[in-house]
C-alpha cells in the first residue's frame, strides 16, 4: 500500500530517511573502525578508500540521474539499497584491502543510484501539479490567485514548506544516526564489530523493502519507449540548465571543494586515537562522540529549519557551517588532549557537514524544474564525489608526506575557500522570487 502526495508523503519520506540513517550510521561507525582495529590500514589507504567510493560515484552518478527522471526514482532508490546493504554485507567478511576496496565500490554504485532520486520523489509527490508546467515547485505564477503564500498553512507543499521538510529529513537522519550508533555501536562492542557490520547491511535491504512497499510515484510520469533516447534529452537539459542559472554554479563549486575536504574526516579514529582515546577497543568512546556529533546537528538544523525559505537564509547558514568546519579543523590539528580534539570532530562532523549538505540540496531543489530534478541533483552528487577524488588524493598524499597534522590543516583552508565561494559572491545579486539570495 502507497500513500499519497501532502503530509502523507512528507511522513513516509521521513520515516524512511531514520530507518535507513540508522543502519547506515551504524555501519560507518563500526566499519571505521573496523578498518583500523581489524584490517589496520595506513592513514593514506583510509583516505584512499574514500577516493575509490567517489570515483565509483563520478562515473555513475550522472546515468543514474537521468534514469531516474526517465524511468522510476522509487525503483532507482529500490536498486540503490541492494548495492548498498551487498557492499555493506560482505564488509564484514574481509580483511585484505583490495577486497574492502571491492566492497566500497558496490557502496558508491548504490549511492549514486540513490543521489537526487530520494529528492525529485518527495518534491514531485509534494507538488505533482507543478510538473506538467516544466517550472520549479511552487513556481508563483501556479499559485491560486489571491493567496500570496500559494498554499495554506502547514502545507509541505510549496518551496517553503518542500525546503523545512528537507530540513527536517537531515534532521532526522542525524537522529536515526544518532539511534544506530547506539544499536549498532553496543552490538560491536558486544558482538564484534564484523557483526555489526553485517547486521547493518541487512538494515539498508529492508528499508530497501520499505521503498518499494510505501513509496508511490503519483507526481511523476515515466518515459515507456525509447528511453534512451528520452535520458539522453533529460542530461541535455539538466546540463543545460546547470549552466546558464549562475547560482546552481555557484553551489556546485562550493560544494566540490568543500567535500573534497571532509575527505579529512577519514584520518579522525586515527587521530583521536594519536591524543590519546584508548586505541584497544575504541568502539564504545567513538560511538559516544558520534552521538554527540549527531545531536549537535539536530540543534543546528533545528536552529534554521523554520526560516530555511527566507531570504539569504540558505546562504548564511552555508558560510556559519563553513566557519564551524575551519574552527574544528584547526582545534583538532593543534588539540594538546583528547578532549579538546573531540570538540573539534563535533564542529566538523556535527555542525559543517550537515548544514553545508542540507543548504546545497535545498538552494539547487528550489532552482530545477521537475523534469530534470533528479538529473541537476546528481550535478551536485557529482560534485561532491568529483571533490572527495581531487581532495582525497592530495589529502591522502599529503597525510602520508607531511602528517596528519597537516592535511588537517590543508583542509581547514580549503573550508574557508568553499565559504569564501558562497559568502561575498552569492551576496551581490538580490534575492530571486524563490527567497535565495
Amino acid at each position: 500500500m502507497g500513500v499519497g502526495t501532502g503530509m502523507g508523503a512528507a511522513r513516509t519520506f521521513l520515516l524512511w530517511t531514520f530507518l535507513r540513517a540508522m543502519s547506515h550510521r551504524g555501519y560507518v561507525l563500526a566499519s571505521s573502525l573496523y578498518f583500523v582495529v581489524v584490517a589496520r590500514l595506513s592513514a593514506g589507504e583510509l583516505i584512499l578508500l574514500g577516493t575509490v567510493v567517489a570515483a565509483t560515484m563520478l562515473v555513475s552518478d550522472i546515468p543514474a540521474g537521468a534514469w531516474s527522471d526517465t524511468v522510476s526514482r522509487r525503483w532507482s532508490l529500490v536498486a540503490g539499497h541492494g548495492l548498498l546493504a551487498a557492499g555493506m554485507v560482505m564488509t564484514g567478511f574481509v580483511t585484505a584491502f583490495p577486497w574492502i576496496v571491492v566492497t566500497q565500490v558496490l557502496w558508491g554504485l548504490g549511492w549514486a543510484l540513490s543521489a537526487g532520486a530520494d529528492v525529485a520523489w518527495l518534491t514531485d509527490e509534494l507538488t505533482g501539479p507543478d510538473r506538467a508546467a516544466g517550472r520549479p515547485a511552487g513556481d508563483p505564477a501556479r499559485r491560486p490567485a489571491g493567496d500570496p503564500a500559494g498554499r495554506p498553512a502547514g502545507d509541505p507543499a510549496g518551496p517553503d514548506g518542500i525546503a523545512r521538510v528537507l530540513a527536517a529529513a537531515a534532521r532526522w537522519e542525524l537522529a536515526g544516526g544518532a539511534a544506530g550508533m547506539v544499536v549498532f555501536g553496543v552490538l560491536g562492542w558486544a558482538a564484534g564489530l564484523w557483526v555489526a557490520i553485517v547486521v547493518s547491511g541487512a538494515g539498508v535491504a529492508l528499508a530497501g523493502l520499505y521503498v518499494a512497499a510505501r513509496f508511490t510515484e503519483r507526481g511523476f510520469t515515466p518515459v515507456t519507449h525509447r528511453r534512451r533516447a528520452a535520458s539522453l534529452s533529460t542530461l541535455r537539459r539538466g546540463l543545460a540548465l546547470a549552466r546558464r542559472d549562475r547560482e546552481i554554479r555557484l553551489v556546485l563549486a562550493a560544494t566540490m571543494i568543500v567535500n573534497g575536504a571532509t575527505m579529512i574526516t577519514w584520518i579522525f579514529p586515527r587521530q583521536l586515537v594519536a591524543l590519546g582515546f584508548p586505541a584497544g577497543d575504541p568502539t564504545l568512546w567513538y560511538t559516544g562522540l558520534g552521538i554527540l556529533a549527531s545531536l549537535a546537528g539536530v540543534v543546528a538544523l533545528r536552529a534554521v529549519e523554520g526560516r530555511i525559505g527566507g531570504a539569504g537564509v540558505v546562504r548564511r547558514a552555508y558560510v556559519l557551517a563553513c566557519l564551524a568546519g575551519v574552527l574544528g579543523l584547526l582545534v583538532l590539528a593543534w588539540a594538546p588532549v583528547a578532549l579538546l580534539g573531540g570538540l573539534g570532530m563535533l564542529l566538523v562532523t556535527g555542525i559543517c557537514d550537515p548544514l553545508t549538505r542540507v543548504a546545497s540540496v535545498v538552494w539547487v531543489n528550489r532552482r530545477t524544474t521537475s523534469d530534470v530534478r533528479a538529473t541537476v541533483q546528481s550535478f551536485l552528487s557529482q560534485a561532491e564525489t568529483g571533490g572527495e577524488i581531487v581532495g582525497g588524493l592530495a589529502l591522502a598524499a599529503l597525510a602520508q608526506s607531511a602528517g596528519p597534522v597537516t592535511a588537517l590543516l590543508a583542509a581547514g583552508l580549503l573550508i574557508a575557500c568553499a565559504g569564501a565561494v558562497i559568502g561575498p559572491r552569492a551576496s551581490r545579486r538580490p534575492s530571486t522570487p524563490d527567497g535565495l539570495g
